[in-house]
């Protein structure tokens, strides 16, 4: 049985899993005692968190499942306190030397322009999927952004292609795994468009990275540019199923399969026999479902004859 839960009522997915529920926001602080008790109601044995935001929650609790026999795939406290955080993100990439881009906060951007010659990229030091990043090329707008508050750091642009590589960690912390593909396209942070490279570069660098991780497991992704000579820097970490897995997926390298197969108490052997230059294009497909199984409308919104929402 798949079961999904969201703090809304219309999220798609929540349609076409066999059973699901509403639960508070994970920044709520009844938010995993309803998952827990969600998970004991239902004999979940097995939780697969997606979204940032609640990764730090669910790996804190960790032990907390355990003790109700719940497997949370996720990496330990350590790792996601590095990959949720773009500055501990680029200090542990720096401490470890693995190549990254340079990185400073926007104070020391302004105050310092010979040093972070134009353009940069501005980003929210937690932030995801893209939001809230600006691409700066004039002085007139990395000012811009030193207005908007606190929370932005600032990176030199990566050259070449970008790449996402997708990567599993089995229970012992080796990296079973990596597949590489160029985001052909990216729309809203995710890719739209994008094909597998078997690229042994690519490849051993990710294994490195992930087998170095404090407390890696399971599926994790990593965002990297790689210029024309080869050089790869590395610009982020993800401790969660990236958004273009289904390409990793389909390619021949599943994932959920071998989640499977470890809780079983199977092994796991490192695996490359993926398809190499798979292409994936993607497009948007609706779901469509009486209104009446949506929230809003059963807790008092309705339709008015114009159709304009108003609340009755």
């Amino acid at each position: 049985m798949v079961f999904t839960i969201d703090c809304g009522s219309t999220a798609p997915a929540t349609f076409v899993s066999e059973q699901s529920a509403c639960v508070p926001r994970c920044t709520d602080p009844g938010f995993l005692d309803a998952v827990l008790r969600l998970c004991t109601m239902h004999r979940i044995g097995l939780v697969i968190p997606t979204i940032d935001t609640e990764l730090p929650v669910y790996a804190a609790a960790f032990e907390k499942f355990a003790a109700i026999g719940v497997t949370v795939c996720i990496s330990r406290s350590p790792a996601v306190q590095v990959c949720c955080n773009k500055v501990a993100t680029h200090e542990w990439l720096v401490a470890n030397g693995f190549p990254t881009v340079r990185q400073t906060d926007l104070q020391t951007a302004l105050s310092g322009r010979a040093d972070w010659p134009l353009p940069l990229i501005a980003k929210h030091y937690n932030g995801s999927a893209s939001i809230g990043i600006r691409h700066i090329k004039t002085g007139l707008e990395l000012e811009a952004v030193a207005e908007m508050g606190e929370g932005y750091i600032v990176q030199e642009v990566a050259a070449g292609r970008e790449f996402t590589i997708n990567v599993y960690v089995d229970r012992s912390g080796e990296c079973i795994c990596a597949v590489p593909h160029w985001r052909m396209e990216v729309r809203a942070g995710e890719v739209s468009k994008g094909i597998t490279v078997k690229d042994n570069r690519l490849m051993g660098l990710a294994r490195a990275v992930a087998e170095a991780l404090p407390g890696a497991y399971g599926p994790l992704n990593m965002q990297c540019f790689m210029d024309e000579s080869g050089t790869i820097t590395i610009i982020e970490i993800n401790a969660r199923f990236g958004g273009g897995y289904p390409l990793t997926h389909h390619a021949g390298a599943r994932f959920t399969d071998w989640v499977l197969d470890e809780l079983e108490g199977k092994h796991l052997s490192y695996f490359d026999n993926w398809t190499d230059d798979l292409v994936m294009l993607r497009y948007d497909e609706a779901i469509f479902v009486s209104g009446s199984r949506t929230r809003p409308w059963s807790e008092g919104f309705a339709l008015s004859s114009t159709s304009t929402t108003r609340c009755t």
